[in-house]
């Protein structure tokens, strides 16, 4: 998630002081992603320093308003006009996590899996439970807040199924076969080269 596009995005309806910022990007977003007041400020000075807002006198209680410039609006309209990019690799700390303990000797992966199904289907239920708990989405706030809440249950429910997948995979291989010793062979420096599949 862009903090940078996001705080600009809200910038270009109107200027703002750093606590309506994170104020309005929580009320934006449901409050699912918490932002710190300290992030912020960090972000804006970079901001400005890029040209991309500018800073305003205080006002009588000290708030500092900042405003986008137009280079900031050309950033916000690109940003949005973009799809999101997905890394190639993955560092998904489950992934790496489950693909380390199916090559690791003496781990019980299913138990890992188990472990991890059990919290997973825990938080699920927990975001169903707060969205159903909500009234329907009549207001700008509970739309947007339904919006996030919905890609998280999306990404509970594939991550259940794909829990189910490893553990189905790993089913079909006996323990022993998929057991990784460390290899003998001394690494080179630098980096290692990049495998080619075909």
């Amino acid at each position: 998630m862009s903090v940078r596009q996001s705080l600009l995005a809200i910038l270009d309806q109107g200027p703002c002081y750093g606590y309506q910022l994170r104020a309005e990007f929580d009320r934006r977003t449901g409050s699912t992603w918490p932002l710190n007041v300290g992030q912020i400020y960090n972000t804006l000075e970079r901001l400005e320093r890029d040209g991309l807002v500018s800073r305003d006198d205080a006002d009588d209680q000290g708030h500092v308003f900042w405003r986008i410039t137009d280079a900031g609006r050309g950033e916000v309209a690109s940003w949005l006009a973009s799809p999101v990019e997905r890394g190639q690799g993955t560092r998904d700390e489950l992934a790496i996590k489950l693909a380390l303990a199916a090559t690791l000797p003496g781990v019980d992966v299913e138990s890992v899996i188990q472990t991890q199904r059990r919290a997973t289907l825990a938080q699920l239920q927990s975001l169903q439970r707060a969205k159903y708990a909500g009234s329907s989405p009549d207001s700008a706030e509970e739309l947007a807040w339904s919006l996030v809440v919905d890609s998280m249950i999306f990404a509970a429910q594939a991550e259940v199924q794909w829990l189910d997948h490893t553990e189905q995979r790993l089913r079909n291989h006996p323990q022993r076969a998929l057991e990784l010793e460390l290899s003998t062979e001394r690494p080179k420096r630098g980096r290692p080269a990049k495998a080619v599949r075909s």
